[in-house]
């Protein structure tokens, strides 16, 4: 083997990750307290153009900090967000994740209505869920019913990270985030995103409220 890597300690590799990243992405519109999200978007996807379509409400980041550090609940469109986000951080302040796509009763009353599981688990989140983080990666379908349950008063998350990835309504369902008046979102423009993107934002705001 010919190759030799500049390091094998984890947290070398991160530095060393996290300082290329400020290096290759220059000059950018992101404050202090938004950075370390991007750089973290990036470090997840390796992609510069999505870091730089990440899209904050004033007030994100502190929304995030702030439901982290009063224990709210984290919910989850798709299990590998669930299974991704860093738990100890989060169990720290009380905070549990949930993920209710395969619950049997959203799966019963999915088939029932002819529609997506993402849409029934949305409702059941709303319901249980007040003031938590939804992070949705995966379906738009469940940012779009997000919205409309935000639209008529029958859910208050106290933060949306919508990062849905795909061709179809994925790029729409963001752009209505982006224009979604009174509840705090971080999204991104365009069609790319992802679950590793959705996690990727979770933690990096559990690492910012541990530093408060």
């Amino acid at each position: 083997m010919s190759f030799v890597p500049v390091t094998t300690q984890p947290q070398e590799i991160e530095a060393k990750s996290f300082e290329i990243i400020k290096e290759e992405l220059g000059e950018h519109p992101f404050t202090d307290e938004q950075f370390p999200v991007v750089q973290r978007v990036i470090h997840a996807s390796a992609d510069f153009e999505l870091g730089r379509s990440v899209v904050f409400s004033p007030d994100a980041v502190q929304a995030g900090i702030q439901a982290i550090r009063a224990g709210r609940a984290v919910i989850a469109d798709v299990q590998m967000i669930e299974s991704g986000i860093s738990k100890p951080r989060l169990n720290k302040y009380g905070c549990s994740v949930h993920c209710f796509i395969s619950d049997p009763d959203v799966m019963e009353e999915a088939k029932k209505l002819n529609t997506t599981r993402a849409i029934v688990a949305t409702r059941k989140a709303a319901q249980l869920c007040e003031g938590g983080i939804f992070a949705i990666g995966n379906a738009p379908t469940a940012l779009l019913e997000l919205i409309r349950l935000v639209e008529s008063g029958e859910a208050k998350p106290g933060l949306i990270i919508g990062v849905p990835v795909g061709f179809v309504s994925a790029a729409e369902s963001k752009e209505l985030l982006a224009k979604l008046k009174g509840v705090p979102f971080i999204t991104n423009v365009g069609r790319k995103g992802g679950s590793p993107v959705a996690v990727s934002i979770v933690n990096a705001l559990s690492l910012l409220a541990d530093k408060e």
